[in-house]
């Protein structure tokens, strides 16, 4: 059954990174120990993706002694799966965000998000790492009325908020820089970015290493315990005991927090990587190597890797299992937004477990106060965990001012909790899914 089913072990072959483009051209390839007895540690972190890692790094760099968890390897959940865009903003636009929690704290949310774009800026020249960061991402817009809507809120932005990274774009200029017939408006965002998703994991990793954080591969958690000040937490081989904890697990959480579990739903996404194009066919297809995502909402999002092939994801499913055949699945969405690619050889197939909230903005919250997670990013994790990771590392060191911002959303559980939220996803995912097919 649905609720039975473990994502950690579902769709992936244990102890190694999915089968993809990003492990294909990864820089290294770790091989940290498995934790085995029982060790020690200012701060336990369970999960070696984006939040997890970057929270390790920032603990390390503060003077406390890290172990982090890591159930296959480093990177290997969504943080080396994902489309590799680092966006401006949050999940929410602004306009939103300034109804749900008013002028002042949508400020702090918008200046919140450039920090984090800046932090993966800054982790990757510190750190040197080679992840392949390209700037823009063009947002296209599959209606007239979406590419209206588009234009006036970067209006919005640049008066309000001092933004004018954005270009506004009309049906002409965005098809003179995409070669595609879908889309009848758009905004390039120069501020933002994409990047080798793996790599980025990987090289953050490797700091955290470096800066002395022990980090244990194939240790599954299996429970923990918070008992006189300090957390326990437990895997088949050994144990960690520490003063305080981090859940840096995201769509891969299971059942080890409940209360985490109420308010984060695990979904899946899809991403096809094709034969190599060629360098001129790939700036026809995608001028100045920007990254793309349209306005559906089951979002399509691709870019030209730079070996000048299209990495292209798109695609849902209401079942936690992968597609029997993940190219021809994903392929059908390639083929409404490049017509002219329908009989392109695919090389690459995957899928990964993302997380999303109700309220499409990150869950941070202090289950005790000694114990703090985040997760739930919907799509826009890659620079959102990577900020986290601070924002988590100033709460555990008592200057959580930034964490209490997130904090403060007071994200809802969904209806029926963890029981319920995979039905209520599939009854809302068949209804906009049909939206985008109808064009509404």
């Amino acid at each position: 059954m649905l609720k039975s089913l473990d994502l950690l072990t579902a769709n992936d072959r244990p102890g190694q990174h999915a089968t993809s483009w990003y492990a294909a051209t990864a820089s290294r390839r770790t091989d940290h120990p498995s934790l085995a007895g029982a060790v020690s540690a200012d701060v336990v972190i369970v999960g070696g993706g984006y939040t997890g890692l970057s929270s390790a790094l920032h603990l390390a760099e503060a003077g406390l002694s890290v172990v982090v968890l890591e159930a296959h390897r480093i990177g290997w959940g969504a943080s080396g799966r994902n489309g590799g865009q680092v966006g401006s903003g949050q999940r929410l636009d602004q306009i939103t965000l300034e109804d749900m929690v008013g002028k002042s704290d949508a400020r702090l949310l918008w200046d919140l998000a450039e920090d984090s774009k800046a932090i993966v800026h800054a982790l990757i020249g510190k750190h040197q790492i080679d992840c392949d960061y390209r700037p823009g991402i063009l947002y296209a817009d599959h209606r007239p009325d979406i590419a209206r809507d588009h234009a006036a809120y970067a209006d919005h932005l640049a008066r309000h908020y001092g933004y004018h990274d954005n270009e506004v774009l009309d049906r002409d200029s965005v098809r003179a820089r995409l070669a595609s017939p879908l889309y009848h408006g758009g905004v390039l965002d120069k501020g933002a970015g994409h990047v080798h998703p793996l790599n980025l994991a990987l090289g953050i990793g490797r700091a955290a290493e470096a800066a002395g954080v022990r980090i244990f591969e194939t240790s599954t958690v299996t429970g923990y315990r918070n008992e006189g000040g300090k957390v326990t937490v437990t895997t088949a081989a050994g144990s960690v005991t520490a003063g305080h904890m981090v859940l840096a697990c995201n769509g891969y959480l299971g059942k080890l927090e409940p209360k985490v579990a109420a308010k984060v739903m695990p979904i899946n996404n899809f991403i096809i990587v094709t034969e190599p194009l060629g360098a001129e066919r790939a700036e026809a297809l995608i001028a100045g190597g920007v990254a793309v995502a349209d306005s559906k909402f089951v979002i399509n999002y691709f870019r030209m890797t730079r070996d000048h092939r299209l990495l292209f994801g798109g695609g849902e499913t209401y079942g936690y299992r992968f597609p029997a055949n993940i190219p021809e699945f994903v392929r059908r969405p390639l083929k409404s937004v490049f017509p002219q690619l329908g009989d392109v050889r695919i090389d690459y197939g995957w899928g990964g477990t993302l997380a999303i909230t109700p309220k499409r903005m990150p869950l941070f919250t202090r289950l005790a106060p000694n114990v703090v997670s985040a997760s739930g990013y919907s799509g826009h994790g890659v620079a959102m965990a990577c900020l986290a990771g601070r924002l988590i590392g100033e709460a555990v060191t008592g200057r959580a001012g930034g964490f209490d911002v997130f904090e403060r959303l007071r994200i809802p559980s969904f209806p029926g909790g963890a029981r319920m939220r995979f039905p209520l996803l599939v009854a809302a995912m068949t209804w906009f899914s049909l939206r985008d097919r109808l064009g509404i």
